[in-house]
């Protein structure tokens, strides 16, 4: 076995036994914590997944829309083209119209899109909220398990009577591992909401700029008329 496996193992080894010794709180503090981390990780790994196919059908879907630009031949296929969130702008300004018949009202179809686009957003941020709640406040959790082992140690040591650093060392090392638990739930969490969130920025961009395209597809099919 290499020396890095060999330290690691060790490491390991050490962390398992510190929260063995830990007292209930810190217990039930890395309980909460780990509730915390699991839910987080979940959601990135999902969100992730969405996220990337949403932007790979998106990129097909624009571009079978240009190809054509007749709205029926794509009303026709975009169910492959999901989960693209472009897809369902598409279908609300196609519902708008079926439901204008021939006598095509721009404003109308404005605010159909404007809906669709939306909603469309609002899917797209669900569950984001949970991260964010666990980026702010699992490291005041960590922390609030640190502070109560070190008070913990420090009453342990005066009934003991015996002031020295050897004394209270091992439980103020007991009650930092809340902290660093608090840490390992809330970096990944922050990092992930702000990943996303720049994504979705980014597909309400998209949705704009397809809404105005397909105006002026509608439009310019409306005056050929």
């Amino acid at each position: 076995m290499d020396p890095t496996t060999l330290l690691a193992s060790a490491l390991g080894g050490e962390i398992v036994s510190l929260i063995q010794q830990s007292g209930l709180v810190a217990k039930l503090v890395l309980v909460i914590l780990m509730v915390f981390s699991v839910a987080s990780w979940t959601i990135i790994v999902s969100k992730w997944g969405l996220f990337r196919r949403a932007r790979v059908q998106s990129a097909r879907f624009v571009r079978a829309f240009r190809k054509t630009n007749r709205l029926n031949e794509i009303a026709a296929v975009s169910e492959q083209f999901k989960p693209s969130p472009l897809v369902p702008v598409f279908e609300g300004a196609v519902e708008e119209l079926r439901k204008q018949g021939g006598n095509v009202r721009t404003t109308l179809l404005q605010r159909a899109l404007q809906v669709s686009a939306s909603e469309e957003l609002t899917r797209l941020e669900d569950r984001l909220p949970w991260l964010a709640t666990t980026g702010a406040i699992t490291p005041f959790i960590g922390l609030f398990g640190t502070v109560w082992g070190i008070i913990d140690a420090f009453h342990g040591l005066g009934t003991a009577g015996a002031a020295t650093l050897r004394a209270v060392a091992p439980g103020i090392s007991e009650a930092l591992i809340t902290t660093a638990a608090g840490l390992f739930a809330a970096i990944p969490a922050v990092i992930a909401y702000n990943y996303f969130s720049q994504e979705i920025k980014q597909f309400g961009a998209r949705m704009d700029d397809f809404s105005l395209e397909l105006l002026n597809v509608i439009e310019r099919g409306s005056e050929q008329r």
